[in-house]
């Protein structure tokens, strides 16, 4: 015997036609945004590995119109190749320091938290959205990933590193919404028309790597008070960004970082539908 939600769910199916599917389809083409992932150990008595992504940069894209599907590690290129031609969009999101091999570091005893996996995967994605102009929004470590992808290479620790540099690293002594200091955004830059011209932003910082060299196809979009590059994107495409913030933590309570996630999200349904 059917249940009675079974049931139900089978009788209200009669209420649509054939002919109206195709037409609810099209009216309702919310673009599928891909966000990468990274690898968690669940600590219990036997721990379990998992791909995981922290919910608010799922919330940031949900609320800006997206749907959110995470990107797994460990896919071979064809598979990655494959899973990149469904989705309208890209974020490459935070977490662990970049392997010093991908952009010839000679300090590998300054970075931590590495999984060339991750690497291979998030670059490999972030040239494919390039090469094939796939809307794209790089965030922390993924503004980093983007500059390497493209040919740039990073201060491994921007505090042992970088020359007459600030305090970038405030991991773990403060919320994700406490905000140090500000940047200023480059005037006529697309980050700048996004922010509806504002010259100047305060963001959280939770990094201790930034952008040394700029890749050559990227300009820069924003500088931190100590000259350090906070936003980059590439001018020759609709949509290609970077931040080395975390505008997904203050979305909630700032439009101007809901701005970001709203003018990625139409950029990504602005590209042509896939078709299954």
């Amino acid at each position: 015997m059917l249940s009675p939600l079974f049931v139900l769910v089978l009788t209200s199916v009669t209420y649509f036609s054939k002919s109206a599917l195709p037409i609810i389809k099209m009216n309702s083409h919310k673009p599928i945004i891909g966000l990468t992932t990274y690898r968690k150990v669940a600590a219990q008595s036997n721990p379990i590995p998992l791909y995981a992504l922290m919910p608010s940069y799922v919330d940031a894209i949900a609320a800006a119109g997206g749907v959110p599907v995470l990107i797994p590690l460990g896919l071979d290129e064809e598979s990655l190749q494959v899973l990149f031609e469904r989705l309208d969009g890209i974020l490459l999101t935070g977490g662990g320091d970049v392997d010093t091999a991908f952009y010839g570091g000679e300090r590998p005893d300054l970075i931590d938290g590495v999984d060339t996996d991750r690497d291979r995967v998030e670059l490999f994605l972030a040239r494919a959205a390039y090469e094939q102009e796939k809307p794209t929004l790089a965030i922390c470590r993924g503004h980093q990933v983007l500059n390497v992808a493209l040919g740039g290479t990073l201060y491994e620790d921007i505090a042992s590193l970088m020359p007459d540099a600030s305090k970038h690293d405030y991991f773990g002594e403060h919320p994700r919404t406490y905000r140090p200091h500000s940047v200023a955004i480059e005037p006529g830059s697309m980050l700048a028309e996004i922010l509806s011209g504002s010259a100047e932003v305060q963001v959280n910082s939770l990094h201790h790597q930034g952008i040394r060299d700029l890749a050559p196809a990227l300009a820069p979009a924003a500088f931190a008070p100590d000259g350090l590059i906070e936003a980059v994107e590439a001018p020759d495409l609709p949509f290609m960004l970077g931040v080395q913030w975390h505008p997904e933590n203050l979305a909630p309570d700032d439009p101007e970082m809901r701005a970001i996630f709203k003018t990625f999200v139409t950029a990504a349904a602005a590209v042509p539908q896939n078709q299954f």
